[in-house]
């Protein structure tokens, strides 16, 4: 254990130093997780968290080292320095002391002791002549007032948004005027409009102790606790608000929100009612519980709080943008860009609405207009990972490969990439480095689709190291290890991400196009990649031949996830008319979810019996799967699973795909020797598509019945 704990904390300060700050921070975490008590693991995440700008968080734990170990003289001078930093400088003065009667000898101690005198007499000076320029005014209070002109002057700099001013002007104002709550309060809420959340938290915290009788104190402390993430602390706070003021509608608004973010939206929605009861014309209130009745699917009744809103704030772009979305999941589209039109109308810097409106030029087709509304948003909000990533799929939809990748790299910075990202103190590979010697690290960051596509790519990358490790879905181990022998195929394991050193580079599997796009590009049919069981191929046949004569086609229609956004996806039963109308056809279902009724509705309705393998477990078993797709003479598909393997190992594969879908592209569409495409716009019916895909089976049918004659 002690080693494992030396390692680590020898690579976090290696990150620290080279400035890794977030993969120094994982490696000191992980020593507290295992002892909170290690004074130099506390000692280093102060340190840390100095050098991060959180100065803060680094308090305690540069005070716990030095609880733990007084003994160690770096351990007195960073907490002191850290006290300095923050202007507590009394405290500093005090530690500085105890640093004395501890017998700690360093050249810093003059130094410090030099610094908190010259501070600590002007601030002496400074309080003495106000307090007798106010002497008349307030002869027995504790409190030392700011002048009036000079909280007007504050007000003036933050309502002029000029936040850094405010802050820097206040913070000076807090040592001269220590218990001037209205100063407290301005630092808190420009710090809170800066992103500065922790600051805004002890601004406002300081607030209600110099006031613990403010509701408005409260109220304030719960939003700052509510952008920190500490969800129960906030509604305590707003509790709190609403004990001193029962008629606060604002803290109730607040609290609903708090309460949404813990996914409690029954209890949200009573807050929101509660904060309407008060104030019915409270527009924010009804905006608020427009977003929670369309996050619980009821559409209508949230496009009549989004109405209700408007009808006491007519400039509310939010509302206008929130009602779009709604329209655009009804399909309104005409409605919806006029909606998100008024909230730019009103908003001119509004990115979301761009965002909103590429989506929609690019399901009508219009991905050079797409294009534009995507860049649109991302100029003007440069961190917007959605937009960049909605950018990226219209770019490679729209044919221009190496800036579409470049933008897909932005799929991290999304709340879905964030939470997959695997986190190495050892470096990413950036396509130049050479590999020639080194080992590296490919790791599935999608599904298992996007896994088996991406690998068809491997053999570009494993050629040129000398050691090429993929970590996958446990169920793709068996196949991807029979189909890339040269490459180790292992399960993903994120337990020890941060203390690994048996890869010299990693690379997550969806950013191996962009390294070798002239090659993917001269080789978009690549050969079958992947190797099924011979065995199992054999079996697979024998138990076709059972069913009857072929040709064999299997068939699967649509995905576990079913939601609006993806429906265009998938064409109804009702649309795969021509294909079920052929006759001498044997049907295989491939689909691993949710079909028995579908194959009820085939049966019934076209009277074609779709068979079904009971003993083989579609979703676990794929490498029976890819066995079973080998042994047949096609696949009609969808947009799923199901022919990323069939194309994969080889099959004639035919993919009935909407041509508007985001996914249409060369990242994420199948690749094979023998896969064919047949699209369809948005503003058709599948029928055409189904209709050649007919044609297809047609001439396979004619093909094999003469091949068998000539035997």
């Amino acid at each position: 254990m002690e080693e494992i704990i030396q390692e680590a904390l020898s690579k976090g300060v290696e990150m620290h130093v080279a400035g890794e700050f977030d993969l120094a921070g994982q490696l000191y975490e992980s020593v507290l997780k295992l002892q909170p008590n290690h004074a130099d693991a506390n000692h280093n995440m102060g340190l840390l968290k100095l050098d991060m700008g959180n100065d803060l968080e680094a308090l305690p734990y540069l005070q716990t080292a030095l609880q733990l170990d007084t003994s160690i003289a770096q351990f007195w001078t960073s907490y002191i320095k850290a006290l300095i930093k923050l202007e507590r400088l009394d405290e500093a003065a005090r530690i500085l002391d105890l640093e004395k009667e501890n017998g700690m000898e360093s050249g810093e101690i003059v130094e410090f002791s030099q610094t908190l005198s010259e501070n600590q007499n002007g601030l002496e000076l400074a309080c003495s002549k106000e307090t007798q320029s106010n002497s008349s005014k307030t002869p027995n209070s504790v409190f030392v007032e700011a002048p009036e002109d000079t909280i007007d002057e504050l007000i003036e700099l933050y309502n002029q948004h000029k936040l850094e001013l405010t802050i820097n002007k206040a913070q000076f104002l807090t040592q001269k005027y220590p218990d001037a709550f209205i100063v407290w309060n301005i630092l808190g809420a420009a710090n809170k409009g800066l992103g500065r959340v922790d600051a805004a938290v002890a601004a406002f915290k300081r607030v209600t102790e110099l006031i613990p009788t403010s509701p408005e104190g409260f109220n304030n402390l719960g939003v700052a606790l509510k952008d920190q993430g500490k969800l129960d602390q906030a509604i305590a706070s707003y509790n709190r608000a609403l004990s001193l003021s029962p008629d606060y509608a604002e803290a109730y608004n607040n609290m609903g929100n708090a309460l949404q973010n813990q996914g409690k939206l029954d209890q949200a929605i009573a807050s929101y009612n509660k904060a309407l009861s008060v104030k019915p014309n409270y527009a924010e209130a009804h905006y608020n519980m427009g977003n929670i009745l369309h996050e619980q699917g009821d559409l209508d009744d949230a496009i009549a709080s989004y109405n209700k809103a408007l009808s006491f704030k007519t400039d509310y772009p939010e509302v206008y943008y929130n009602m779009g979305l709604i329209l655009q999941e009804q399909e309104k589209l005409a409605e919806a860009i006029q909606a998100y039109e008024k909230g730019l109308s009103l908003k001119p810097d509004y990115a979301e609405p761009y965002n909103s409106l590429g989506l929609i030029r690019q399901e009508n087709g219009k991905s050079a207009e797409a294009i534009e509304a995507f860049k649109k948003a991302v100029s003007l909000q440069p961190d917007y990972a959605e937009a960049h990533q909605n950018l990226s799929f219209a770019l490679l939809y729209d044919g221009k490969i190496t800036e579409g990748l470049g933008e897909y790299e932005w799929r991290w910075k999304n709340t879905k990439g964030s939470a997959i990202q695997r986190q190495f103190s050892i470096p990413v590979w950036d396509g130049q480095k050479k590999l020639q010697g080194k080992r590296i690290l490919l790791w599935s960051e999608q599904g298992v689709g996007d896994t088996i596509n991406w690998s068809s790519r491997l053999p570009l990358i494993s050629s040129q190291a000398q050691h090429c490790t993929l970590e996958c879905p446990e169920k793709l181990v068996p196949l991807l290890s029979r189909s890339f022998p040269n490459v180790e195929i292992k399960p993903v394991d994120k337990s020890r991400d941060a203390m690994r050193d048996d890869f010299d580079f990693h690379l997550p599997l969806g950013s191996l196009y962009r390294h070798f796009i002239p090659q993917i590009l001269n080789n978009s049919k690549p050969d079958a990649f992947l190797i099924p069981d011979p065995a199992r191929i054999n079996f697979w046949k024998q138990r076709l031949k059972s069913l009857g004569p072929g040709p064999y086609i299997g068939v699967s229609w649509k995905s576990s996830d079913m939601s609006p956004k993806r429906l265009p996806n998938y064409a109804p039963i009702s649309e795969w008319c021509p294909i079920f109308k052929i006759d001498g056809i044997t049907y295989v279902n491939l689909q691993y979810v949710d079909y028995e009724r579908d194959l009820a509705k085939i049966k019934s309705e076209f009277g074609v019996i779709v068979h079904n393998f009971d003993d083989l477990d579609h979703y676990n078993n794929l490498d029976d799967v890819a066995a079973l797709c080998a042994a047949l003479d096609m696949v009609v598909s969808t947009k799923i699973t199901v022919p990323l393997i069939s194309s994969g190992v080889g099959t004639i594969t035919k993919l009935a795909n909407w041509r508007q879908s985001p996914w249409n592209n060369i990242l994420l569409n199948p690749v094979g020797p023998a896969i064919d495409i047949f699209e369809k716009n948005t503003w058709e019916s599948w029928q055409n598509v189904f209709n050649e895909i007919a044609a297809d089976i047609i001439k396979l049918k004619s093909k094999l019945n003469s091949t068998s004659e000539s035997l």
